[in-house]
């Protein structure tokens, strides 16, 4: 492990390992599992344990209530007493795996403060063959075997998000199996019933695992993986740099807004880095830090030169990131948080708090070095009195240069105390102690107040202040989450032979295809029924004791093949073309809906409709498009079809509503 990392790093021979036998696809490498899986597997041994050790403590502690024997209180008492030791141990274990291990920080030459980014969840293979084929045989009466590539395409693409890799090509790979799930939710998971398909994921900390049914469940774990990524891919920023510090900004933004929107559209979560309290304090932390981010950017832009209000714009700057990082840690210390986060991450969000208000003490003592007036009119807003501390003499702006010096002196005394501070909480935190980058950063930043504070003349002065008065917050900054953007990425319907999913779908119920051989005597003679809509056209009308009639064709039958030639996708002009061309025989297989919603007929302001012959026509064809959702309708939809719909209608309610059932 490098000391400027948090970050695991496996051997070579790690990869010598057998590798899962699947196809490559773009965005995924296969040899990322070898060492994650190590690391799983030894964060859920030690859940187990620490399961075990909880069962026994629960033991002891009702027996301890329940016996009045002093003897065997005694011996409870003793058995207690191992049984926490044993708990502390193993709790400081996972806590120093969860601290280490993937937190993957840049290698740059010269030490930067590191960042917190998220493991990902694991998930186990699934095998979707033998429920998707009976699903497909039953429900849609059509032979599987033709989709055997559409499910194992399906199979290899959730197989590669499993392994994405730590940059672009891994997210849109992420984005594009979330796309995907939307089409296979609506094809093979009806709301009704289960198809025995359960979706198991492992939290990303503690590695207990979570088993549900819903897809839902594993949306939101996908989503949760991409915001990871996302972090990941901003703390291997090159923050030395510009373009890496606004990458960075870019990243921990995205995040927020995966994190954001996980939590605003999936509920009752059975994992704890699923529940609303966890993901709004990963909202405010990767806030925090593109905060940070833009700090170290305006630091970097101004290194060569700083003016007093440069000075004075990065004092507030960095009392405003010190706030937030308190605001993190405040959420980080509330249940049921606390006892989830690794204590690493605690104590560093405590030191940063810490240093970035030395940092802003630091840099207000600099605005007040130079003997100008524009640092005696700055100081008037750069200070708060209400929140100030304690003062020998009521508070007021310095006058002179002898008032400058003394207020800076009192905060560089201010920022030695906070850089003393920081420093000695990474002393009590084990798995900081380590971190060399960090130990780095930390020291130059108090050699520094301690330079300046040694260098500043010394005034024997009674009006000396005893604290430096509080810095007014203030940011410039205004950051807007980056929501997840769906649209970027779109998919093809693996299963689009199944037809149009606003109808064919695993929510809508109709009649197994039957064959209609239609046969005519006369070529002036028509079949006698009309059609309507597009994909799929509809039997708009049947005329009474017509060939069509005695065929067993009926009103609001859809039309699936003509003369062995699937219709499904077809459009209204391709159908009446095909009847027309059928001559004095016409074949085709009809579906019946159970639902009869779909046959209402959709007004339209248009009267423009193809109208049949007599010589080998259908009838006359309304025009009219499908039934209300088809996707057909010329009308252009908006693609992210995730968005809530705020619909008071039961009728129009989509019971695949993101809802995480236990």
């Amino acid at each position: 492990m490098s000391d400027t990392d948090f970050n695991f790093r496996p051997e070579e021979d790690d990869f010598d390992e057998e590798l899962p036998k699947w196809s490559f696809i773009r965005g995924s490498d296969p040899r990322i599992a070898t060492c994650r899986g190590k690391l799983q597997n030894k964060r859920s041994k030690l859940n187990q344990e620490i399961n075990k050790e909880l069962r026994l403590r629960a033991g002891a502690e009702n027996l301890f209530k329940a016996t009045n024997n002093r003897k065997l209180r005694e011996t409870v008492a003793l058995e207690l007493s191992f049984v926490n030791s044993n708990l502390q141990l193993l709790k400081e274990q996972l806590a120093e795996l969860n601290s280490s291990v993937e937190l993957y920080q840049n290698d740059s030459s010269e030490a930067v403060m590191p960042m917190i980014p998220l493991g990902l969840k694991e998930t186990k293979e699934i095998d979707f063959r033998e429920p998707f084929k009976d699903f497909i045989l039953e429900h849609y009466s059509e032979d599987a075997d033709q989709y055997t590539d559409a499910i194992s395409d399906f199979m290899d693409l959730r197989q590669a998000i499993r392994t994405p890799l730590r940059d672009n090509t891994g997210v849109a790979l992420l984005f594009r199996y979330y796309n995907q799930l939307y089409y296979v939710e609506r094809r093979f998971l009806p709301p009704d019933r289960s198809l025995g398909i359960y979706f198991e994921w492992f939290d990303s900390l503690t590695g207990v695992p979570s088993c549900q049914r819903t897809v839902a469940f594993e949306k939101a774990c996908v989503l949760f993986n991409m915001g990871a990524v996302y972090t990941q891919i901003g703390t291997k920023q090159d923050r030395l740099t510009t373009k890496g510090l606004d990458s960075a900004v870019d990243s921990f933004l995205r995040a927020a807004g995966t994190f954001r929107y996980i939590h605003e559209n999936f509920t009752n979560a059975p994992s704890m880095d699923l529940g609303p309290d966890m993901l709004e304090m990963l909202v405010q932390l990767m806030l925090a830090q593109a905060r940070e981010c833009l700090f170290e950017k305006l630091e970097l832009q101004s290194r060569d030169r700083r003016s007093t209000d440069v000075c004075l714009d990065l004092a507030q700057e960095s009392a405003h990131l010190a706030e937030v990082y308190g605001h993190v840690h405040d959420l980080i210390g509330r249940e049921p948080v606390r006892d989830y986060v690794p204590y690493s991450w605690v104590s560093l969000v405590n030191v940063k708090r810490e240093h970035y208000t030395g940092l802003a003490h630091r840099h207000c003592a600099h605005a007040l070095e130079p003997s100008s007036q524009s640092a005696t009119s700055s100081t008037r807003t750069l200070h708060n009195s209400a929140d100030s501390g304690v003062l020998p003499l009521d508070m007021r702006p310095p006058t002179d240069d002898h008032e400058r010096k003394l207020m800076g002196r009192a905060h560089l005394r201010e920022a030695l105390v906070r850089h003393e501070e920081s420093k000695r909480l990474v002393r009590m935190c084990r798995e900081l102690k380590g971190k060399r980058a960090l130990t780095i950063v930390l020291h130059d930043a108090h050699q520094d107040a301690m330079d300046a504070y040694a260098g500043a003349e010394k005034e024997d002065d009674f009006r000396e202040l005893l604290d430096a008065p509080h810095i007014q917050t203030s940011t410039k900054f205004q950051l807007s989450l980056t929501s997840p953007d769906f649209a970027q990425f779109r998919v093809t319907d693996l299963f689009r032979g199944l037809g149009p999913i606003a109808i064919f779908s695993a929510k809508r119920h109709w009649s197994a295809p039957r064959l209609v051989q239609l046969h005519r005597g006369r070529t002036n003679e028509g079949f006698g029924f009309s059609v309507r809509g597009d994909a799929p056209v509809i039997v708009a009308a049947v005329d009474h004791n017509s060939l069509a009639d005695f065929g067993g064709v009926k009103e609001g039958d859809f039309i699936v093949s003509i003369c062995e030639r699937d219709v499904k996708w077809a459009p209204h002009d391709e159908v009446v073309t095909l009847i027309k061309n059928a001559a004095d025989s016409l074949s085709m297989k009809l579906v019946t809906p159970m639902d009869r919603n779909y046959l209402r007929p959709v007004k339209s302001t248009s009267n423009k409709g193809s109208v049949s012959t007599n010589s080998s026509s259908s009838g006359v064809s309304s025009g009219l498009p499908s039934p209300a959702g088809s996707m057909t309708q010329h009308k252009k939809l908006t693609w992210n079809p995730f968005k809530r719909h705020s619909s008071a209608s039961r009728d129009e309610k989509d019971f695949f509503d993101n809802v995480i059932l236990r």
